[in-house]
């Protein structure tokens, strides 16, 4: 296995919590990206659970594992993720945004740590939590298209060792979850649609998601599991192959399709 070149860019619908501690088709591939690539310098991890005014990034040295949920079982609240932060990189990450975003502008955050979108990815995908990680927030003030176009100004990370992980999901609609692990016809009509764009590499039809009419609006009620898929987007190459790495509708209405993409020199 050499050493790439360029790292690879992930999108991973997360699912469900409990997703960190059972072991299924989803988790499995997960932990089979962690063992595909050499492991990165760090990883920036956006997360759709971790939404501000402005943009955010975490730079404290060792991050929190934050339990954002309910009604879990308790060894789901006693998991941790002792991953260590990287304050250094997270400065030249905020200087490296400008003129995009100015680096004054960037909040280098002490207290949010790692929620469950990214860690509940992260253990199935690196146990040992040696890697550095950090969170980047979701700026929600900002609309769709600036979303993308940041995951173009961190594209240059990749080149750095950095790993690139955006975890949300492309259908989100907690209202109408059900006991099942099939989906609603609208929820599976979109992500087939949206699988579809980004095998064509239409960013301009995920961009702006609300011209699909209702599968696309029943899907992303709320947009915060949603932009984390266009910042990632947004980082891909013209030469990187991609690749759909999980799909599927569970629970009615959350899709779990997932992607990497990838330069040949770096599989």
């Amino acid at each position: 296995m050499s050493v790439p070149s360029r790292m690879p860019v992930m999108f991973i619908g997360h699912g469900s919590p409990m997703n960190a501690l059972e072991h299924n088709r989803f988790t499995a591939s997960w932990q089979a990206l962690g063992q595909r690539f050499p492991a990165p310098r760090a990883i920036l991890m956006i997360s759709a659970h971790w939404m501000t005014q402005g943009l955010a990034l975490t730079a404290m040295a060792e991050p929190r594992t934050i339990h954002d949920f309910g009604g879990f079982p308790a060894e789901l609240f006693a998991a941790r993720y002792p991953a260590p932060g990287d304050p250094l990189l997270a400065q030249q990450i905020a200087e490296q945004l400008a003129p995009f975003v100015a680096p004054a502008a960037v909040t280098l955050d002490q207290d949010w740590g790692l929620d469950h979108g990214a860690w509940s990815v992260l253990l199935p995908m690196y146990p040992a939590a040696q890697i550095p990680v950090l969170q980047l927030s979701l700026d929600m003030t900002q609309p769709a298209a600036w979303h993308f176009a940041l995951g173009k100004q961190l594209a240059a990370l990749r080149d750095q060792g950095v790993l690139l992980m955006g975890s949300g999901n492309v259908v989100h609609n907690l209202g109408r979850l059900v006991r099942q692990d099939a989906g609603y016809d609208w929820a599976q009509q979109f992500e087939n649609t949206a699988e579809q764009a980004i095998l064509r590499r239409d960013w301009d039809a995920l961009i702006h998601y609300e011209q699909h009419g209702n599968p696309a609006l029943w899907s992303i009620p709320t947009s915060e599991h949603y932009l984390p898929l266009l910042s990632i987007l947004g980082a891909v190459a013209d030469d990187d192959a991609l690749e759909i790495i999980n799909q599927g509708v569970t629970m009615g209405a959350i899709s779990m399709l997932s992607l990497i993409a990838v330069t040949a020199a770096a599989d």
